[in-house]
């Protein structure tokens, strides 16, 4: 750091030394934890016993900056030999096993990261005896120093963890960039959308002008009310032909997608929204000011203007007026309801109920004005078309719900009996309606299933407000149980379709712990029967017995089984409809990013990609090597897939963690150009790297996951990084790989989405983000 940042950190330093010492100018243990913010108190006892240089049980200002200043302008050896010290408990001069083992249930602990005892173990010993180089079952601050520079990016990492723990937050340097709407990358990545809206903004001017200059000889707010209302007739029915899903999805397919931003149809109908709302606002305002002036000249005050049909203002009986205020509160109703605020704090049914009102908004406009019929009627016929054809497809087939799976953090996953005209895309989603949870309410999901998986459809739900808490709690009540006897041969072929598409003993449960994976990937991998190896039929095959072929443990079933459901739930589901995601087959390098339960439409896009991919497997005649060939074609020109997925706690892999684990055993050979499909998976609970608290387990996970070729935490092959991604590094390496137009497709949180949209632009990558 220069002078000046010295200062500045020695001055800001001095003051929370002060604000945590108190008057007695002494940081003792417990100030030391709170000031520390930590989970675990291991660490926070082993910083300070090395901070209070003269054992006395207190740190005073001169030992904190003694410390800091080590761990900042210190050499690297002098950072070591600190972290060293942080690992050697008994103050010995070496590291032993119990040490070590200790420092490692510490770092879980802080990363929130749940293993057993037995994988704890292995992680101590993986570590301990790649680091204890001479056998000597202790391991020196040399040997540490060694192995931690077998991990270059880990020593890169500790100087920077080094450097800012602790460390006064920086003072924001404003820097003089150009904004992000006037750069280039931005106008050539959203042509279509800016185009668009430019053309939306003229016609709307025009239309403004025009119905200003027809009344051209009438007072002003005469004028102005009249242009907005004119606006207001066009936007109040392109409102609704932006919400035409069904013409939508069928244009997806058509050559007009190239033209018009199909995919960003609900932000262009959120802003025609905002339009209505502002052009009723100044509407409505220049007709008070109208009134007031015509109330000076006639008999009629100017409540009587605005609230009765005395005055005989409108072409039905004198209600222009009274539908005009009953408007203006309806249409504020509406936009303040469909506020993000409303809809993402667990009260979706605010935003669904108020935004029914659209059909007293109409109705009220054919009363209100004289030429709103004409705007309307033929937007209005087809919106009707659609609504009738939604009412008959979603009452055909007589679905139902066969099987619940309860998943970690209040997921329910949802399998129904699929009608055989029932046909989607990946990534596609539908709207459902379960009698039983509530009769009239109609709520949007994802499909999470693949369209070859002819006899089910898949949707998992989180549990985020107050319909999809009270779907979860009304199966969470409901008995686990076997399949109902009565059930019809489709069902069960249903069900057993499902349990296919799973590995044992997830086939059982939806939930599997560490160790039943562990045990489910071994076998696996070994061909066992019991796993569902290749060219070995399900344990759960009806013919298994007759076989005798082994059959699963009945406490693993038992214990899985808790969290599923098998059921016969009358339900009604409307679509499918199209999604941004359509438009995967069509790239030639994808990347998927799903944040949380953001990973549903591409759990779809997976499968069907494999079931694909499958398909063009070859395999030699004279041994057992197989591999695939280029599987571009007219339907797929994919050359390469990236998966990221981003979630906050380790529970959360459980939901899918199955499915991606077959998808890895599918790719188990080396293809010619590389890997058809990378997976990154992150966990944004656990430390990263750059934290020094968890050097030491990052080290002993990476080992591990190289020794037993699956990563600790998820059980799959792909290693879990801590933390959050650093996207421009992600991309930057995605750029290089030169496998093609990059099309990113993200489904998660809207913040999230600012973020990635943002490098998008800057590498000209792009971007698609799922949204219904």
């Amino acid at each position: 750091m220069s002078g000046e940042e010295d200062a500045r950190w020695l001055e800001w330093v001095t003051k929370q030394f002060e604000s945590i010492a108190g008057e007695d100018k002494e940081i003792d243990l417990d100030e030391f934890k709170t000031a520390l913010k930590v989970k675990e108190s291991f660490f926070a006892e082993r910083f300070f016993a090395l901070f209070d240089s003269d054992g006395s049980s207190s740190i005073s200002l001169d030992e904190l900056l003694g410390a800091l200043d080590l761990l900042i302008h210190g050499s690297e050896t002098d950072k070591l030999r600190f972290l060293f010290q942080v690992y050697d408990v008994d103050g010995s001069g070496s590291i032993d096993p119990g040490e070590l083992r200790t420092v490692l249930k510490s770092c879980l602990r802080e990363s929130a990261i749940s293993l057993s005892e037995e994988k704890l173990d292995d992680l101590t010993l993986a570590l301990f005896e790649s680091a204890d180089r001479d056998a000597s079952g202790a391991i020196t601050f040399e040997e540490l120093k060694a192995e931690l520079e077998d991990f270059p990016e880990v020593m890169e990492n500790l100087t920077i963890s080094a450097a800012n723990w602790l460390k006064p937050p920086e003072a924001e340097q404003k820097k003089q960039r150009t904004p992000r709407y006037l750069t280039r990358a931005y106008w050539h990545n959203n042509s279509r959308k800016l185009l668009f809206l430019c053309s939306y903004a003229c016609l709307s001017l025009a239309l403004f002008a025009g119905a200003v200059l027809q009344h051209r000889h009438a007072s002003v707010c005469y004028m102005l009310a009249k242009g907005c209302g004119q606006c207001l007739n066009f936007n109040c029915t392109f409102v609704m032909v932006l919400m035409l899903r069904r013409c939508l999805t069928w244009l997806r397919a058509t050559w007009v997608l190239r033209v018009l931003p199909l995919d960003q149809n609900i932000l262009l109908h959120q802003i025609v929204g905002y339009a209505i709302l502002g052009f009723t606002l100044v509407h409505t305002t220049a007709h008070v000011f109208n009134f007031a002036q015509l109330s000076e000249r006639s008999d009629f005050g100017l409540w009587e203007y605005l609230l009765t049909t005395r005055p005989g203002i409108g072409w039905v009986k004198g209600t222009a007026s009274v539908t005009g205020v009953v408007l203006q509160v309806v249409i504020c109703l509406m936009g303040i309801c469909s506020s993000t605020f409303v809809r993402r704090s667990g009260h979706f049914e605010v935003f669904y109920w108020s935004h029914l009102s659209y059909v007293w908004v109409w109705s009220l406009l054919m009363v209100h004005c004289a030429n709103f019929w004409k705007w309307f009627v033929v937007p209005g016929l087809v919106f009707l078309l659609e609504k009738i054809i939604g009412v008959a497809v979603s009452r055909m087939g007589g679905l139902y719900i066969v099987e619940v799976n309860l998943l970690p953090s209040k997921v329910t996953h949802l399998v129904i009996k699929r009608p055989q005209f029932f046909q989607f895309k990946p990534g596609d989603y539908v709207y459902v309606n379960i009698p039983a949870i509530a009769k009239y309410e109609w709520h949007p999901f994802t499909i999470s299933s693949a369209p070859e998986q002819s006899d089910s459809l898949w949707l998992h739900i989180r549990s985020m407000g107050q319909w999809t808490n009270r779907l979860y709690e009304y199966f969470r009540q409901l008995s686990p149980a076997a399949a109902p006897a009565s059930r019809t041969p489709a069902t069960r072929r249903s069900v057993e379709a499902t349990e296919e598409s799973l590995p044992w003993p997830r086939r059982h449960g939806a939930v599997a712990s560490n160790e039943d994976r562990a045990v489910e990937l071994t076998m696996y991998r070994h061909g066992d029967s019991r796993a569902g190896g290749p060219g070995r039929s399900p344990p759960d095959d009806p013919g298994t017995a007759e076989r005798g072929e082994a059959s699963p443990p009945t406490e693993v079933s038992a214990k899985l089984g808790e969290n599923r459901r098998f059921c016969d739930i009358k339900c009604y589901v409307d679509g499918p409809y199209g999604t941004p995601t359509r438009q995967i087959f069509a790239s030639e390098h994808a990347v998927l990013i799903g944040a949380g339960i953001g990973i549903t439409p591409f759990a779809s896009i997976l499968q069907s990609i494999m079931y694909r991919y499958r398909g063009r497997k070859q395999n030699c005649p004279n041994c057992k090597y197989s591999w695939c060939e280029n599987i571009k074609d007219n339907e797929m020109k994919l050359r390469k897939v990236d998966f990221i997925w981003i979630n906050r706690d380790q529970k959360s892999f459980e939901w899918f963690v199955s499915l991606l684990t077959k998808l890895e055993m599918d790719q188990a050979d080396e293809e010619p150009e590389g890997r058809f499909l990378e997976m990154h998976m992150y966990m944004t609970s656990a430390l990263c790297k750059n934290d020094m608290k968890a050097i030491g387990l990052q080290m002993a996970l990476d080992l591990l996951a190289k020794k037993e070729k699956r990563d600790s935490i998820t059980g799959l092959r792909t290693r879990t990084q801590p933390g959050r991604p650093e996207w421009a590094k992600v991309f930057r390496k995605i750029s290089e790989e030169n496998k093609g137009k990059v099309h990113v497709f993200y489904c998660g949180s809207p913040a999230l989405a600012k973020v990635i949209k943002a490098q998008c632009e800057y590498f000209s990558f792009n971007f698609y983000k799922e949204n219904f």
